[in-house]
């Protein structure tokens, strides 16, 4: 065991980049969808969270596009949480922000070129 590195970590990257990266776009439909039902605040907040770990853990191992990419998504990520109560309480910022992640969703399964039927 890597001692620099948290269980969840080691776990995590021990998967292929398709396989994780596939996990990064499940985790962002699950935030849409928990964000969708405007009931599960602290769970999209934890699932946000994750997520942002994911992108650290995926983006030193993939090529520098798509590393650009995922930080271009660690930063939506960011502004959103900096930004939560507008983006909780709004429904207009909601239902932006409600694209944007199917859009980054479907950005991220198309960089791991796995089937869309994939589950993790």
């Amino acid at each position: 065991m890597n001692s620099g590195l948290t269980y969840e970590q080691e776990t995590f990257v021990k998967d292929s980049i398709p396989i994780r990266l596939g996990k990064l776009a499940n985790n962002l439909a699950r935030i849409q969808s928990s964000y969708s039902d405007s009931i599960h605040e602290d769970v999209v907040k934890s699932l946000i969270r994750e997520t942002m770990y994911f992108i650290e853990w995926i983006a030193p191992d993939i090529d520098i596009d798509n590393a650009f990419e995922l930080a271009n998504l660690g930063r939506f990520l960011t502004r959103w949480l900096f930004n939560w109560e507008q983006a909780w309480n709004d429904t207009k910022v909601k239902n932006q922000m409600i694209q944007e992640l199917g859009t980054w969703s479907d950005s991220v399964l198309q960089m791991s070129k796995l089937p869309a039927v994939q589950q993790f």
